[in-house]
């Protein structure tokens, strides 16, 4: 028989609007949040969001979405090997 998980496709898609809401799909459990910061671990390895005045509108179990609102001023990826990703990096690494 084969693994499942090697078969398993890994799928992410963020999606911000004007930095003020801004949708995750492929989210596995969310961490810790307060209003500065939100702690995930996704498909893609852990994301943090900070800003101010965050909130987690929807958080949809079943199908690994999560929806953020405030002012979102940072995304950071650590990815499964530990390294960091930051700013215009983040990007850069996603259009690859």
């Amino acid at each position: 028989m084969e693994d499942k998980t090697k078969q398993r496709s890994v799928a992410q898609n963020l999606i911000l609007e004007n930095r003020a809401k801004l949708n995750i799909s492929g989210v596995i459990e969310v961490g810790s949040f307060n209003e500065e910061y939100v702690s995930m671990k996704t498909e893609l390895g852990e994301l943090m969001i900070y800003g101010r005045e965050l909130k987690i509108n929807k958080l949809n179990v079943e199908n690994s979405e999560v929806a953020i609102e405030g002012n979102i001023q940072c995304l950071e990826y650590s990815d499964k090997k530990g390294a960091k990703t930051k700013g215009a990096s983040l990007f850069s690494k996603l259009f690859k």
